[in-house]
């Protein structure tokens, strides 16, 4: 199972996430003090040690988490070349802010001084996530080993487990502020869907990162799939480039349409935006984002 096309295509705020979080890792692996970022009732309440939140947020405590974390993360990239980098930066801030303030009452309530009761990493947006992974992704295969049904969506979850268990209580209570921000996400509390920012802070990430190892595309496509272009503007530039009288429809490969359906969209509707864009996916892509922002 993958999440689309390989690389970080269209993915430049994933791009940048991964790699600030790998970075610190094995910064604060190095100075062997990795394990003491977790978050305590006496850090944030007691000593006000608030500089720890954002390593908190980003850095894992062991090279296992890191792993499958950094696979969870690598996957759900899909997400934003879904909604846009643009939507997909708010939803970063959303669910890792939520997951924060929750975790803070979780400690607030347990006021346990002497204990890092919360681990370190990106929990909150892998295990919000997993919330928009578990409603918004369909199966596209299914097999059956030792009389047991698995979908291709089983070795997400498996990765999820691993990680939730990771560490033990210290990590199951991030788990759970995660999964809760994910719900909230999703239900659109205080409307945080239809949210943007301002499109320099998400065009900043492509700059900030390095560049995608994965298939390139037109400097138009990228454009569009970031959603810079104003609407009528990428209908015009579509048309100009796909003339629908140009060439005969052909039908699409089934491996673009499987890569479309992993993204999480219905599979007639993607074969028919391949029909539509003469097979090719940056173009289907866009598209079908727009089918669904209409």
């Amino acid at each position: 199972m993958n999440g689309g096309p390989s690389g970080f295509n269209n993915a430049p705020v994933s791009r940048a996430f991964i790699i600030a979080s790998t970075l610190l890792t094995v910064l604060f692996r190095i100075q062997r003090r990795s394990n003491k970022l977790g978050l305590s009732f006496k850090d944030i309440f007691q000593k006000l040690q608030l500089w720890k939140l954002i390593p908190s947020v980003l850095t894992f405590s062991s090279m296992p988490e890191l792993l499958f974390g950094l696979y969870l993360l690598y996957y759900f990239r899909v997400f934003e070349r879904q909604i846009g980098s643009n939507k997909y930066s708010v939803f970063i801030v959303f669910s890792v802010v939520v997951s924060l303030l929750l975790e803070a009452v979780a400690l607030f309530l347990l006021k346990d001084p002497g204990f890092n009761l919360i681990t370190s990493g990106p929990y909150g947006l892998i295990f919000s996530s997993l919330v928009l992974f578990y409603f918004d992704i369909p199966v596209s295969t299914r097999i059956r080993i030792f009389g047991l049904h698995i979908s291709d969506k089983s070795f997400i979850y498996l990765a999820g487990l691993q990680l939730l268990l990771s560490s033990w209580k210290r990590s199951i209570l991030p788990s759970i502020c995660g999964i809760l921000a994910g719900f909230l996400y999703r239900m659109n509390a205080f409307y945080v869907r239809s949210v943007k920012f301002p499109e320099f802070i998400a065009s900043f990430f492509s700059r900030f990162s390095w560049p995608s190892t994965g298939s390139t595309s037109s400097p138009a496509a990228t454009r569009n799939a970031l959603g810079n272009l104003p609407y009528v503007r990428r209908q015009v530039e579509f048309q100009r480039n796909y003339p629908s009288s140009a060439v005969t429809p052909v039908e699409p490969p089934e491996g673009s349409v499987s890569t479309l359906v992993s993204m999480g969209f219905d599979r007639n509707s993607a074969r028919q935006a391949l029909v539509q864009a003469r097979n090719d996916i940056n173009v289907a892509t866009n598209i079908l984002l727009e089918e669904q922002s209409h």
